[in-house]
């Protein structure tokens, strides 16, 4: 026999089983809820769109690095670049063009602006690009070039698959853009983008000058002019370049960080070349100075 719970006066409590679910409140709703559901919406789609962006970007990002790496294996300037290094740059191109035409749609007009900082990659693409073609012409390619080949390399990664890089990437500055996909959607390169990704080509440029000069013994130097330049010429000038523009705003950390470790670049560069010229003949193949700390006065 089932025993009974009783109270403090002895009599049975009623047995209580699971309390039933409770019904559903109806939402309320007046006058203003169809806004707020198109204002969820709207963020719903935004934080999408940005998550997305984000993906896309670190994947380029990614990619442009590898690019770089594989131009830092190139001993000389002016020339065209090996055919093996060449062909991983143009595998890597196709794979940026897919990842930029997938995310064109989503940055077209104001959304070029809004989601700016999650299109970083930008800045590294450029400096890939900058960097394969100073390596091939010893010259720095335009704003206004570099952002059609961007367009370009997104509207090829729209293009079908028979028809995707069956011109580009042979070069990552094609002289002729092909007629894939014209009325893709494409991505724009800002002067913010530009000005950034060739902050960071000086950088390139002084890990390049300091690997040919140990492996070669002498200073990269093109081969194509009547009088070779030098990479230490090509340091000085743009470095006096970003010295003459005017300050991107008062108080831009990202621009003065950027414009110092420019010039630690153009430095390591000069003294790089400086010790090539004058105490040349004293240094073993292989040398390279100590460019990670400055000079100390000489104990007397």
């Amino acid at each position: 026999m089932v025993g009974f719970k009783r109270d403090y006066q002895g009599n049975a409590k009623k047995h209580h089983g699971p309390k039933p679910a409770a019904a559903p409140k109806s939402t309320m709703r007046n006058a203003y809820t169809p806004m707020f559901e198109r204002l969820r919406d709207e963020l719903d789609a935004h934080h999408d769109r940005r998550d997305r962006i984000g993906k896309a970007s670190r994947d380029v990002t990614a990619l442009s690095k590898k690019i770089i790496f594989s131009l830092q294996r190139v001993r000389q300037i002016d020339a065209s670049l090996p055919q093996d290094i060449q062909a991983e740059v143009d595998s890597r191109l196709a794979e940026i063009a897919k990842l930029l035409a997938s995310i064109a749609p989503e940055v077209q007009d104001i959304n070029r602006y809004r989601y700016s900082r999650s299109l970083v990659c930008l800045e590294e693409l450029v400096e890939a690009l900058t960097f394969s073609h100073y390596l091939k012409t010893q010259t720095l390619v335009d704003q206004a070039h570099l952002a059609q080949v961007v367009e370009d390399l997104a509207r090829q990664g729209a293009a079908p698959e028979d028809e995707v890089m069956a011109d580009a990437g042979t070069t990552p500055i094609p002289e002729q853009a092909g007629q894939v996909a014209a009325e893709a959607p494409v991505i724009g390169v800002t002067q913010e983008d530009y000005l950034y990704g060739v902050f960071d080509l000086t950088g390139e440029m002084m890990r390049f000058a300091t690997t040919t000069s140990a492996l070669t013994g002498q200073m990269a130097s093109g081969d194509g002019h009547d009088e070779p330049r030098t990479i230490v010429e090509d340091m000085h000038d743009l470095g006096s370049l970003f010295e003459m523009l005017p300050h991107a705003g008062g108080g831009n950390k990202t621009w003065e960080k950027k414009l110092e470790v420019m010039r630690q670049s153009v430095q390591k560069v000069e003294k790089l070349g400086y010790d090539r010229t004058i105490r040349g003949s004293e240094r073993p193949k292989g040398w390279i100075p100590d460019l990670t700390t400055d000079d100390q006065p000489n104990s007397p």
